[in-house]
């Protein structure tokens, strides 16, 4: 049912593997399979029925993971992204205690 199927980066990216853009390059490269093919840009597939892998190891999304909602208000000196490869402050220092992958917006 091609209704169920979602761009294998989104994919990726809800697993928490990498980004949109990182994993449309692990498609590139040829890391990503889907039922032992050969993945390519623009691949679809269900995540709850397909054998998804990246770099050989399976991925899975789980059907029941809750979802988290917060509004934080940021402090001076923080930047709104979970990571910075220049060492600032992230917000993901002050949530860190959260057990879901976040998505900061803002």
């Amino acid at each position: 049912m091609e209704s169920n199927k979602i761009r294998l980066q989104k994919i990726i990216a809800d697993a928490g593997i990498a980004s949109r853009r990182k994993a449309e390059e692990l498609i590139s490269s040829g890391a990503v399979t889907v039922n032992g093919k050969r993945a390519k840009l623009g691949d679809k597939a269900d995540p709850y029925k397909d054998k998804i892998t990246v770099a050989g190891r399976e991925i899975t999304l789980r059907r029941d993971a809750r979802k988290y909602y917060i509004m934080l208000h940021k402090p001076r000196g923080f930047i709104t992204t979970m990571s910075d490869e220049g060492g600032r402050k992230c917000v993901a220092e002050l949530v860190d205690e959260i057990p879901a992958r976040l998505f900061p917006v803002g």
